[in-house]
């Protein structure tokens, strides 16, 4: 492994300008849904169950715009390696077209449904009449997430992650202010409880599109062109409907997957214990996970990149085995930091904080080692489909490695564990873990094969 980590001098110099900010930008982006969850937990613990029940198709949507995001990227990332501004501004148009239509026809499904999606999800209702004035109000967030999120992965996919990073930071300061104002009353506004976490995400969301929108009329690096904006043409649907389109169903796909655990864990036994538990060690995990959907999406720019600049498949192979391997090895380090901190800091400090006591917290602690021991398989799993592959248009194959392991193994074994043989938290916190270790393996045969490497722009070779 080690001898794949030798690059030229200033390669990790690099690596780092790149993922640094896109770091930090996840961290901001996953600090927020953790400082939700502990405002809302303030609440009660009923009140956090609902939210986590409500966030279930909210989640959904989520993936979608990432889907979309990534989608983009590859065909950014290729464009800008190869020069050619104008169809960044076609791509970038026919994505926000097509994503803003999606999350738009959603959204009024749950403003007008919020009962009664909610209802499917668990098996308690007094969560559902909690939980449904979030979800009438928090879709309509995601249609202006949407468009920002697009901007900002054009802005990443042309070496300049740093802006979505400054967008994040600002909109989760926002976003938080609004929550204390509008979740508890202060300041003279009504304490609107859950609806208030989701009137304020939707405001912030409002500021970052405004931001994003005379950013993309302002810019010089990637001057945005609205005649080709609004017109991108037949052959960029074309491209972008056979290169993005199945990024976009894989991550909707794998969303309602994700969601559908949390549905399994909605239907248990002490549902509100592990909806509790959930909530909080999904978001905690995603947090010690930044640095490496960091990493993976600089992977994806750097490969896209190289791909584009037509360098030899030897150079590209030899590339990829560097950042995978770099990926498990701050993937491995991540892992003992963060299994270590749970007897010292989250059982004794976290889970209180977050009134997580009894039951609860015993299912968070499963919940947390399984979870975190895991993050070495998930780190090479992200670098692999969403950076290698994905950046060299292997979209068949990202597609089906990204969903099988979750689909044909986690989710029945998940479903087992926890409705059919009712085992413990430790048995269920390991099912949900095995699409991880299951991936691992699979994407080290795709990579290796080097049939993943393809040239996605006008001209390239087939």
């Amino acid at each position: 492994m080690f001898q794949f980590l030798r690059r030229e001098p200033g390669f990790y110099k690099r690596l780092l300008q790149l993922s640094l900010p896109m770091i930090l930008q996840n961290l901001i982006t996953f600090s927020l849904g953790l400082i939700d969850t502990f405002m809302v937990s303030r609440l009660g613990n009923a009140e956090m169950a609902a939210v986590t029940t409500a966030n279930v198709p909210v989640f959904l949507l989520t993936s979608i715009v990432f889907g979309f995001q990534s989608g983009l990227g590859i065909l950014v990332s290729q464009y800008w390696g190869k020069g050619d501004e104008k169809s960044v501004s076609r791509a970038l148009g026919v994505s926000a077209l097509l994503g803003s239509a999606v999350t738009l026809i959603l959204a009024l499904l749950f403003f007008c449904f919020p009962v009664s999606i909610m209802d499917c999800l668990s098996n308690r209702h007094d969560l559902s009449l909690l939980g449904g004035p979030y979800l009438r109000v928090i879709g309509f967030s995601y249609v202006f997430n949407m468009l920002s999120s697009l901007y900002v992965s054009v802005q990443r996919s042309v070496e300049n992650p740093a802006f979505g990073m400054k967008l994040f930071g600002f909109s989760t300061i926002l976003n938080t202010g609004l929550n204390y104002l509008l979740i508890f009353g202060r300041g003279g506004f009504p304490a609107l409880g859950v609806a208030g976490a989701a009137i304020a995400t939707l405001l912030a969301r409002v500021s970052e599109f405004l931001i994003c929108a005379v950013c993309a009329l302002r810019s010089r690096t990637i001057p945005l062109e609205l005649g080709l904006f609004f017109r991108p043409g037949l052959d960029m649907t074309r491209r972008f409907v056979k290169y993005a389109s199945p990024v976009v169903l894989s991550e909707t796909a794998w969303g309602l997957g994700n969601s559908l655990v949390t549905v399994i864990l909605g239907y248990t036994a002490h549902s509100v214990e592990m909806l509790a538990a959930n909530a909080v060690m999904g978001n905690l995990t995603r947090v010690f996970l930044v640095v490496c959907f960091g990493l993976g999406a600089a992977t994806a720019v750097i490969a896209g990149k190289a791909i584009g600049e037509g360098q030899s498949r030897e150079k590209i192979m030899d590339l990829s085995r560097t950042l995978l391997w770099f990926a498990v090895l701050v993937g491995t380090i991540l892992a003992v930091i963060s299994v270590a901190l749970v007897p010292l800091v989250f059982v004794p400090a976290v889970f209180p904080a977050f009134k997580l006591y009894g039951l609860s917290a015993e299912i968070a602690t499963a919940l947390a080692v399984m979870g975190f021991a895991a993050i070495p398989f998930h780190a090479y799993a992200i670098s692999a489909v969403v950076g290698v592959l994905r950046a060299g248009g292997d979209v068949f194959w990202s597609t089906v490695l990204d969903l099988a392991p979750q689909w044909v193994i986690c989710l029945p074994v998940t479903a087992l564990a926890a409705l059919v043989f009712q085992l413990g938290c430790w048995p269920i916190a390991f099912a949900i873990q095995l699409e991880h270790l299951v991936k691992f393996p699979l994407c080290l045969w795709r990579v290796r094969s080097g049939k993943w490497i393809n040239d996605v722009t006008e001209g390239g070779k087939p």
